[in-house]
């Protein structure tokens, strides 16, 4: 009887990882809004347990889902593609708040037809799964949205009072999505937009303006309510002309482009080059100026006088301001836009402008107050100096955003982390009078405020200190890479435990030490395979992803283990398959897709993603095979298996076998 349980049991056993699963099946169908307006609408049914990710998750997560449609010159893509409001978690393992769908989800694309006689769009889906226990590699499905087939799509009628609105349902959906991750992405944009306005309220270009502004509306204004309330239009003309600013940023950029900014390579790179001259201008390299005929010619029209007099002083303010201004809002419509949303360059440039206007309608109501503001001098450009600084670090994390989405490891964690230390080291020394730059005022002592950021600047330095040595380094979790993408991605210190094996390895043509263990590894089979046999150890397959959640638990709560790290080090050879890898394959390497035919295979992932799925009729990741040199398994595959000594036992097996 206890034999036919263990048949039975390792029966469902390889059934269990035998299997190519298929959790998300599409659906698509066409609304008809208007005689030249469709909905494209993909809809994915998720099987229980399973979810799908967003089309925008941050750098060194998952793979987003990501839509394209065929180039047609019959119709045109209005705006990017809507999805629902899904779930946003703080995931554990890439220390980042992920947003994911379960059951259903629901994507519409808005098209807008030049060719009554188009019939059909054709697109295709990339998107990429996980359960509690295992991933799938990135899958690919083409979908069909026939034209003819199109549903009209009702009206909804608005009553306000006598007047009726009519508008399509869709329409109403696109425009109040009501996510709550949105409006808490849209609060912080305020707020650090905000923040931002009163430090550039601080710079030489703004600061020395209020008494002078101030003192100019509440002495020529006949009364104190008539000054009062030019300065209150001052305020406001500021604010409106800061907001059309960001309005236009909208306009010229559109939701789908600023949908793609976060991942866009170039975008990314451009963002760099751009904050990397915003900050040499701060640091006194040089001034970005607008050019002078355009203050003398909003000045002249400033002398006019009554409501649209004030309106070209607030312009004339923001021109002559510009070179201290123009980098702060630079880098906050940057920001603002790399979050994806159409509306955040607005909400960015609001919160900006409130805190520029709002010290003149204040000091203006309260003149008295203007006695109680510090003197202009030398500790203004500080300010400038120190926002320099500032821009300086943050040009790296659009640095890393493009280092990580090309997977060139050029800007691993341990190196972001030394740049910052570098940068705010500096700056700790600037602020401690060690180091003076152009334009700075001989220092004969240290204020108070300036001992008090120096003491931080320097607090925050040693803070990331040890995060050269794998610590976590939560209150900048946001910005360096994470800790995955690195040379040593469970810290240094880790090197310790279970070494299990020389350090000075003789390392193969196509392998490389996987840090912090020095575990060999290919990442290629044909080459670990090779190795193996000239050896005389078995192969150990790692079906993994960079965006495999579960591998990393894996790698760093089980392969630690030191029997297991022993293991891997003495008695296999490992090698990583990455089934998400999205560098192209040679030109040689190409070949049509046996599992998608008419397509062909584009990407180094593709390739093993296949050779999983043919292979082992599964496509899970982890997923763990151990193999003789004829490529027969040793024992059954194994997937997710956090228990470590259950995982032990398994190679175990597999190597005892082999011998």
């Amino acid at each position: 009887m206890k034999k036919i349980i263990l048949i039975l049991t390792l029966i469902l056993s390889f059934n269990t990882f035998s299997q190519v699963f298929k959790p998300v099946k599409w659906a698509t169908s066409v609304e008809k809004l208007s005689e030249t307006e469709y909905n494209l609408v993909a809809k994915a049914t998720i099987d229980f347990g399973w979810h799908l990710y967003s089309q925008v998750v941050p750098e060194g997560g998952p793979i987003p889902t990501d839509f394209t449609f065929e180039t047609n010159e019959n119709y045109a893509l209005i705006g990017g593609v809507v999805e629902d409001e899904g779930h946003t978690v703080d995931d554990p393992v890439f220390m980042m708040k992920i947003k994911f769908f379960e059951n259903s989800a629901t994507f519409q694309q808005r098209i807008k037809v030049v060719d009554a006689t188009l019939s059909s769009v054709i697109g295709e889906v990339e998107f990429m799964v996980c359960d509690d226990t295992k991933c799938l590699p990135p899958t690919y499905v083409d979908l069909e949205f026939n034209l003819q087939n199109a549903i009209l799509k009702k009206a909804i009628v608005v009553k306000k009072g006598n007047a009726t609105t009519v508008s399509s349902d869709k329409a109403e959906e696109i425009k109040n999505p009501n996510k709550e991750s949105d409006n808490k992405g849209l609060l912080s944009i305020f707020f650090i937009a905000f923040i931002s306005g009163f430090a550039a309220l601080l710079t030489p270009c703004v600061f020395p303006m209020i008494p002078m502004t101030v003192s100019f509306f509440t002495k020529q204004s006949k009364t104190k309510a008539k000054g009062i309330k030019n300065a209150i239009i001052y305020g406001l003309s500021i604010i409106v002309i800061y907001v059309l600013l960001g309005v236009l940023v909208s306009l010229l950029f559109g939701a789908d482009a600023l949908n793609a900014l976060s991942t866009n390579v170039w975008f990314n790179v451009i963002f760099f080059v751009l904050l990397l001259v915003f900050a040499a201008s701060f640091l006194g390299a040089f001034e970005i100026m607008l050019p002078n005929s355009w203050a003398n010619k909003v000045d002249s029209q400033a002398d006019r006088g009554g409501l649209v007099g004030i309106f070209f002083m607030a312009l004339a303010l923001a021109i002559v301001s510009f070179s201290c201004t123009g980098p702060i809002v630079g880098t906050l419509l940057v920001e603002a836009a790399a979050g994806g949303s159409q509306i955040g360059p607005i909400i960015g440039m609001l919160g900006f402008s409130l805190a520029i206007a709002l010290p003149f309608a204040l000091f203006a109501a309260f003149p008295g107050w203007l006695n109680s503001l510090p003197k202009s001098g030398g500790w203004l450009n500080t300010v400038k100096v120190v926002l320099g600084f500032l821009e300086l670090a943050l040009a790296f994390k659009f640095l890393s955003n493009a280092d990580l989405v090309l997977q060139l490891h050029w800007l691993e964690r341990e190196v972001f982390i030394a740049i910052w230390i570098a940068i705010f080291g500096t700056l700790t020394l600037y602020l401690f009078g060690k180091i003076q730059l152009p334009h700075d005022s001989p220092l004969k002592h240290i204020s108070v405020g300036r001992l008090g950021l120096g003491l931080f600047s320097l607090t925050f330095t040693l803070y990331m200190l040890p995060g050269l040595w794998g610590a976590p380094l939560n209150i900048i979790s946001a910005f360096p890479p994470p800790q995955h993408y690195s040379e040593s991605p469970y810290g240094v210190g880790y090197m310790k435990l279970g070494s299990g094996g020389a350090s000075n390895i003789d390392v193969p043509d196509g392998a490389h030490l996987m840090a912090p263990h020095n575990i060999l590894a290919f990442n290629d089979f044909d080459k670990g395979l090779a190795y193996a046999k000239k050896v005389g150890k078995p192969v150990m397959i790692d079906f993994t992803g960079h965006a495999c959640v579960n591998c990393r638990k894996m790698e760093q709560n089980v392969w630690v283990k030191p029997k297991i790290l022993q293991m891997l080090k003495k008695d296999v050879v490992l090698i990583s398959l990455y089934v998400d890898d999205k560098r192209p394959l040679k030109e040689s390497e190409i070949v049509d897709s046996k599992l998608r035919p008419g397509k062909k295979l584009k990407y180094i992932g593709q390739k093993w993603s296949e050779m999983q799925t043919i292979k082992y009729k599964t496509n899970t990741q982890p997923f763990y095979v151990l193999i003789n040199h004829k490529e027969e398994d040793l024992n059954t595959p194994v997937g997710y298996t956090p228990d470590a000594e259950e995982y032990y036992n398994w190679m175990k097996e597999g190597v005892e076998n082999f011998k």
